[in-house]
């Protein structure tokens, strides 16, 4: 889905200017997102299978939820309302806990320019991934893994992308600390 997107500075800085999603990965313009890493009290990751119509890693288990910042919406605002679109999990603010903020720079073989600022979060699940609801369009499946599949370096099969391990291990280590 197309939708509208504030233009950051490399720094992560508004510039006041806003664009087209589709506009910003063809310029090559910095922009921010969620990524929201759903985890549970013995130690599982949820993580979701991308929709084979993504644009980017198709068919990949993937951050449990991740999605762009609308135009003038808040970071948190944005993280609950992609958990709530794409798996149908309501969470409050207080539930979400910030790790980080990463800048990530990719260019696809489709010509999509991935120039984001991710502001990453970690949060509890406390329902049954049955109770879930996926968005069909985003997302193909849900489930659990073993947390240790974040810091695996194994070759797991469409499974988490081996270049950004660092990146997961950094995630397992946040979630790590906050479950002791």
């Amino acid at each position: 889905m197309d939708e509208l997107i504030d233009i950051l500075t490399p720094e992560g800085k508004p510039t006041g200017k806003t664009a087209l999603k589709s506009e910003a990965h063809k310029n090559g313009w910095f922009h921010a997102t969620v990524h929201i890493w759903l985890f549970t009290a013995d130690k599982k990751i949820l993580l979701q299978k991308r929709a084979l119509t993504k644009k980017v890693f198709p068919g990949l288990w993937d951050i449990s939820v991740a999605g762009h910042i609308g135009a003038g919406e808040s970071i948190l605002s944005s993280a609950k309302r992609e958990v709530f679109e794409e798996i149908g999990l309501e969470l409050q603010e207080k539930d979400l806990i910030k790790i980080g903020t990463r800048i990530h720079k990719v260019s696809h073989k489709n010509g999509i320019q991935d120039n984001e600022h991710h502001h990453i979060f970690i949060a509890e699940l406390k329902e049954p991934v049955h109770k879930l609801t996926i968005q069909k369009e985003e997302v193909d499946d849900i489930k659990l893994f073993d947390l240790s599949v974040l810091k695996s370096t194994k070759n797991l099969e469409n499974i988490l992308l081996s270049r950004f391990h660092d990146y997961y291990v950094s995630v397992f280590d946040k979630i790590i600390s906050h479950l002791n």
